[in-house]
């Protein structure tokens, strides 16, 4: 058991005995009249938000989640389905992948996130590599500054395709470099 001044965000914790992570917190307080932690969290099997505050020293259980590398093998509505090296299938629904839908592509490798023996949502890299689909060109004259134009990217689904904010050399067809945690475009791969 930890107290609640110990708990960071990311942390996976038990809450009326169900698993939730913590996705922000913010704390209020002084070291006078004790501290009171406001932590936004979602619970990890429903998908359902809360909000609530806790003392410094109310003490909360840390779950550590396993984990297990997986490619991703298809979509089959509602659920995306990947595969580990022994072939064995894990179903995880739409609304558990947040925004890795953005980044999914045939075969790609990531590691999917278990609780109690079920997958409950997946863990990208933390940079990928996308083919640029759809870009606009450059407008000539427009260089002053660091100015930014929409890339869409290929993914595996074509609904889901995303956007990613590129610098005007970027063209279409280019392979860019993306960092999953910001959305944000790295680098331009050239071979």
């Amino acid at each position: 058991m930890k107290p609640a001044k110990e708990i960071r965000v990311g942390n996976i914790i038990m809450v009326d005995a169900k698993p939730f992570i913590v996705l922000r917190s913010d704390v209020n307080g002084s070291s006078r009249t004790g501290f009171t932690y406001k932590w936004k969290m979602k619970n990890l099997l429903t998908n359902a938000p809360l909000e609530n505050v806790f003392r410094g020293d109310d003490k909360f259980d840390v779950v550590v989640l396993d984990k297990k590398p997986v490619t991703y093998s298809y979509f089959a509505d509602p659920l995306y389905v990947f595969m580990d090296e022994e072939y064995n299938q894990y179903e995880i629904e739409e609304e558990n992948l947040g925004d890795a839908l953005n980044y999914l592509k045939d075969g790609m490798e990531c590691e999917a996130v278990f609780y109690d023996g079920k997958a409950i949502s997946v863990e990208l890299p933390t940079t990928i590599v996308r083919q640029i689909v759809y870009s606009e060109p450059a407008v000539k004259g427009n260089t002053s500054g660091n100015v930014l134009k929409e890339a869409r990217i290929e993914n595996a689904i074509e609904s889901k395709q995303h956007i990613v904010q590129v610098p005007l050399f970027v063209s279409q067809d280019d392979a860019i470099e993306i960092d999953t945690r910001t959305n944000e475009y790295k680098r331009v791969i050239r071979n």
